[in-house]
Order: structure tokens, then sequence, then C-alpha cells
């Protein structure tokens, strides 16, 4: 039986797609298609996060649903959606054979073999997978980069934030498991390893009694062959001096923090349940700096959480022009049913919402236009991903400090290098986030 896959959403919901996509492959031995034309079944992984996530699952759903007509015989929904609207999506979508929660991935096999009954399926009760070394799972990033999830679910409560909800509360793969899968996988040609949690810095709170990851980060960088490790979805409040020391002093460790500090307002911060004033993410983010110089800050902002005055949101763009931050995600504030702001008074009008996202946006662009145009003239060290999506004469790479799809990239048609290669590139040209170079050395 061939089967079609549809991952959206985050990193941690497309190593969920890499384990739904292994079962079946493995265990049931049905063959993966690009091509839902050629598919018996499709697979839509879903994100319910925000409004905007929510949307575009559902318009994917009935877009597949509309190849039940054709060849298609089986759909089944997957993720976070999936998790939150059950009832609803089997109801509403009656193309739909099955749903499968966050929680219940291992089952997958089961549930096919239901659907092909002609039985209906839900799986949503529970939240007891968490993936481990022996999982199955088919990459899907670039074969020389993976993601390792070393946690899932949230024990925080952001008054925002529906993800508990859908995940779980906190659950630490041990550190011995991660470290076999990580193994396995740099010995299988992965070079570059990303790290993923909910919150990577809470990472072994429930199984050691403290933040491990440092632990797992000075075990991790014993692997022969691995060159770059990245940490992702790091909570300000959990960064400790101990972290940061291992950071800089590990070569395979890359410079980045990815930090979601969503605001700088200490109001807004205790509205939004953050367990952080401004002033102590400031002086989180400059020590971090004063200690290591060469570090790249990602971050995410929420505008227009309710009760944001204009006051409150200069403040925010104050400090983003005054921090000079790298990448920046801005989404606007939404509103979620069955999260503590939804009953907030003092809503913020969506048209207020845009312009607020759109005023850091354009700052950021500027700022990203001009920190890169700094490093022109550079050589400087990338690991090729593979032929540009762009132009099919062009090569495509990433620096150490460009995360794998959500920042930059480097472009060369000047040199030649294989898919996994590290080589130097002298940079010439630069966009807001993208540069052209030419390769100057390829790996001796």
């Amino acid at each position: 039986m061939n089967f079609a896959l549809i991952s959206l959403g985050c990193s941690k919901n497309l190593v969920d797609s890499e384990n739904l996509t292994g079962i079946l492959v493995n265990r049931k031995g049905f063959q993966l298609t690009n091509e839902i034309e050629e598919a018996d079944l499709v697979l839509i992984n879903t994100c319910g996060f925000i409004g905007d996530a929510k949307k575009e699952s559902i318009e994917t759903i009935l877009e597949v649903a509309e190849y039940k007509q054709e060849r298609l015989k089986k759909i089944v929904v997957c993720g976070c959606l999936a998790q939150r609207y059950a009832e609803e999506l089997l109801q509403e979508i009656p193309e739909i054979d099955a749903v499968i929660g966050t929680g219940e991935i291992d089952k997958i096999e089961s549930v096919v073999d239901e659907i092909l009954q002609d039985k209906k399926a839900v799986e949503t009760s529970s939240f007891h997978f968490l993936p481990n070394a022996d999982t199955d799972r088919v990459l899907t990033t670039p074969p020389h980069t993976a993601y390792l999830k070393i946690s899932e679910g949230c024990n925080r409560r952001c008054t925002y934030c529906i993800i508990p909800q859908l995940r779980g509360d906190l659950r630490s793969r041990t550190k011995e498991d991660i470290l076999e899968e990580a193994k396995r996988l740099v010995s299988g040609g992965v070079r570059e390893l990303n790290l993923l949690a909910q919150e990577t810095t809470e990472y072994g709170i429930d199984n050691y009694g403290k933040k491990a990851l440092p632990d797992l980060l000075r075990e991790l960088v014993k692997i022969e062959g691995l060159d770059w490790i990245r940490t992702y979805y790091m909570f300000p409040r959990s960064i400790t001096d101990e972290l940061i020391e291992v950071m800089k002093q590990e070569e395979k460790i890359c410079k980045y923090f990815d930090i979601p500090i969503q605001h700088i307002s200490s109001n807004m911060l205790r509205r939004m349940g953050r367990a952080i004033t401004g002033e102590q993410t400031k002086e989180l983010l400059y020590k971090i700096r004063k200690e290591i110089p060469e570090a790249v800050f990602r971050t995410s902002l929420i505008v227009g959480f309710p009760g944001e005055t204009e006051e409150e949101f200069q403040e925010l763009k104050d400090f983003v022009e005054e921090f000079q931050f790298d990448y920046i995600g801005v989404f606007q504030y939404s509103r979620e049913e069955d999260t503590v702001a939804y009953t907030m008074e003092n809503q913020i009008p969506e048209e207020v919402k845009e312009r607020r996202q759109a005023e850091i946006i354009n700052l950021q662009n500027e700022i990203a236009e001009s920190k890169n145009r700094k490093l022109l003239g550079r050589e400087v060290e990338v690991l090729i991903d593979g032929i540009s999506s762009e132009s099919e004469y062009m090569l495509e790479g990433r620096l150490k400090t460009q995360a794998l799809d959500i920042d930059g990239k480097v472009l060369t048609s000047e040199g030649t290098a294989q898919v996994g290669e590290m080589v130097r590139i002298m940079l010439e040209q630069n966009f807001e986030y993208d540069f052209i170079g030419r390769i100057v050395q390829n790996e001796k």
C-alpha cells in the first residue's frame, strides 16, 4: 500500500511524522510516496497551536478529502489539532477515517488495521507516547542533519498557551537513550543534531530532579563524527550559568541561543505567566552576550496580548532595536479557548495587532540586513544542504549560526560540493537573511 505524509507545524511535529512514517514503512511494509495522487492512504499531521495554524490544518484536510473521489481510500489525521478537536473533526469532515492524538503516535499500526476494515478509529485518550532510540523512524530532513527530541510535554502554564493540554506534562527521555539514538544517527551519516523539546532547558527535571541539559550536552559532544549540536526552545528562566559555560566551552555546540522571550514589559510578562521580569530577561541576554560575544540570538515575540498598551508595545520595539537580535519570529496574539488569557479583559483589535506585528518585522528586517552586510568579504564554514530551491544551478547551505528551514541560507554557484559536505565560502553578497558566495575550499 502506498501512503503520503503531510506534516504541518513545528519541527517537534516533524519528528512525530518521522515516527509515524517509520512504523508504517518498517512494520507494515507500506511505501511512502510524495504524490497524493499515488496514495491509498494519507497521513496529515496537524498543528493546532494558534488560529493561523488551525486554519492551515483544516484547509489541508479539506483539500486532501477531495482526493477520496479518486484513488485515495483512507485519511488519518494526527497531531495537535486531532488531539484538541477529535470528535468535531470526525463529525464535520466525514472523509476522515481516523484521528490520532499526540500521545498515541505508536498506535498508528493498529489504527490502520482498523480503518482498512472500514471502521472509524479515535486514539486521543492519553499522553503515554515518548519516542526512544528503538522507535521506528524515517528521516525526512537532508541525510546529514536530524532533529532529536529529548523530551515531550510541558509543566509551564503560560496564560496564552494550549500546549500542555495538547501534549501533556513534561516527560524526559533518559540520557542513555538519547545518546544511543544520537550515535545511531551519526553512524548513518548525520553531522548536525538539533535538540528539541517544548522547553529544552527544562529537560531532565522529572527524571533527575534538576535541569540536566548541560550534562546531556557534555556527553553528546563526545560522539565522533558529530560536528554541530544546536539547541532550540530555551525557556529564559531556566538558562543557568552552567549551561552558558558548557555552550561557551564546547566547540561542537553552536553558539545559537533560541530564547523565546515573548515580551520585555514586566507587566506583559506577568500577565503571560512567564515567571520572569523584563529586567531579568535583559540581564540574562546581556550576560550571554558578554560571556559569548559571537553568540547568535533567535527569539519569538507576541504582540497584541490582552491589555498591551501603546507604551508597552513601544518598550518592546525599543528593546528590539537596542539588543539587535539576529532572528525574530513575531506573532499576533491568538485568542485560544481553554486558556487563561481567553477571558482576559482589554482584548486588542485585529488591526492593531497587524500594525504592531508589521512594525517589528520591518524593524528586524533592517537590523538583519545591516548585521549581515558586515559579514561580507569573510570566509566562513558552510554545511551544504543540497540543490537550491531557487535555482537548479546553485547549491545552498548554512552557517553554523543558521538553523535548518527557519533562518537564512548561503547560496553558491561557484565551485562544487557534495550534500553534507563542509566547505569554506567567501561571502560576497547579502540580502536580509541570505548570502551569496563562492566556494574557496572543500573538505580535506
